[in-house]
Parts: C-alpha cells; sequence; structure tokens
C-alpha cells in the first residue's frame, strides 16, 4: 500500500540577487497511515518549506512529492490544488477561521467548495464539532468562542474533507498550556480514529515525546531524533 506522504530525494534552493541558499538538500520522509510524527526545528533550518512542499504549496527543486502514491511533480495546478483539497488537511498556529461566518459554517465550507451538498456537508461538520465537544457552540461566531475553541473548530475544518495527511504548524503554539495540552490531546485521538498521517511542527519537547516519532531537519535532510 503506498504512504499517504512519500518525500523523496526534495531539493529546495531559494535565491537572493545572485547567491543561493539551498534549504532541503535531499530530504526523505514518509508518514504511514495512523502514523503522528513531530518535526522540531530550529527557525531558518527548513521547516516551514517541509511543509509547504509536502502541502504542495510549493514546488521542489528536484526529487518528488508523493500524496497517496500520486507524484504531483507531474501534475497540472488545477490538478494539484485537487489533490491539495482532497487528500491534506492544514492546522496553523492561528486558527484563520472565517470571523463573520459561524463555526459550523466554517467547518461546511470546504466540504461545499469540494462538491459535497450542504446537508451532507452540514452532518459531517456538525459530527465533527461535536466529537471536540463543541455541538453546543456549532451556531457562535469565531469571535465568541475561546481560544481552545477556536482552534478545535481549526481541527475539524480541517479534516472536514476527510484527509488522509494532516500538516499541522505549531498548532496549539498560541495557547495557554493547560488549554494546549486538552487540545492537542483531543487532535492526536481524532487523528488516530481516523487514520489519518499526521506531520506535526513544534518546538515544544513535551508535545513531541507524545507522538510515535521525532525528525528534525539537519544540513538540509530529514533524520531522526
Amino acid at each position: 500500500m503506498n504512504e499517504p506522504l512519500a518525500l523523496r530525494a526534495v531539493v529546495r534552493t531559494y535565491r537572493s540577487g545572485d547567491a543561493k541558499l539551498p534549504v532541503l538538500r535531499g530530504a526523505d520522509l514518509a508518514l504511514h497511515e495512523g502514523e503522528i510524527v513531530a518535526l522540531v526545528a530550529a527557525s531558518g533550518a527548513g521547516k516551514s518549506t517541509l511543509l509547504h512542499l509536502a502541502g504542495l504549496l510549493e514546488k521542489p527543486d528536484g526529487g518528488s512529492v508523493l500524496v497517496q502514491g500520486r507524484d504531483a511533480g507531474g501534475l497540472s495546478d488545477a490538478e494539484r490544488t485537487a489533490l491539495r483539497r482532497d487528500s491534506i488537511g492544514f492546522v496553523y498556529q492561528f486558527h484563520h477561521l472565517l470571523g463573520e461566518f459561524t463555526a459550523l459554517e466554517n467547518v461546511v465550507l470546504p466540504q461545499m467548495i469540494a462538491g459535497k451538498r450542504r446537508r451532507d456537508a452540514e452532518r459531517r461538520a456538525i459530527g465533527l464539532l461535536e466529537s471536540f465537544g463543541l455541538g453546543p457552540r456549532a451556531r457562535h461566531l469565531p469571535g465568541r468562542l475561546s481560544g481552545g475553541e477556536q482552534q478545535r473548530v481549526a481541527i475539524a475544518r480541517a479534516l472536514a474533507n476527510a484527509p488522509r495527511v494532516l500538516l499541522a504548524d505549531e498548532p496549539t503554539g498560541n495557547l495557554d498550556v493547560a488549554t494546549a495540552a486538552v487540545v492537542f490531546e483531543e487532535l492526536l485521538a481524532t487523528v488516530r480514529t481516523h487514520r489519518v498521517a499526521a506531520l506535526i511542527a513544534t518546538h515544544n519537547p513535551d508535545l513531541a515525546a507524545r507522538m510515535d516519532r521525532t525528525v528534525t531537519l539537519r544540513d538540509g535532510k530529514v533524520v531522526p531524533l
């Protein structure tokens, strides 16, 4: 069976004038179904670049990014967008919810964009929100939710289209310690329940220790930590 996500010998170099800044130099990483991997790396090591490449937001200069066995390198922009929409969920440090829409609508919208009927989208959205204990808050605007509740909605939105890959960049970084622990526990439980392959960037060693394995970036390559 193909891994939900595989990076093979990925190279990424940025340019600044005539200078070249190599960030990834043949990076390899494979995520397996239901596996939660912590990405711990110093600022400037290439963590964001790796996440952007894995999420098909950038194209590598060399190597391959495969999502559910499909090499994204040979796809058109429209095909990459469809693959990203249907197969990859994103959670960021800040929730990025649409403030004029309720929690329920924020989780419904990505499903409708993917072509799902509103009734079916609402049914799934309610189920996801209830799994995070947000059933009674589903009709509230983000501004009426606590920080932890907002991030729970963001996680539910990321899972709305049943992605096989979840990419998270410091998903509890804006929360206090107690709230972060609760939200993170819910995130782990949800990922395992839905058998999603997850790559979670964090600077928190306690959170990283609760994942299946930890990797870092060293000299432009992914190595175990």
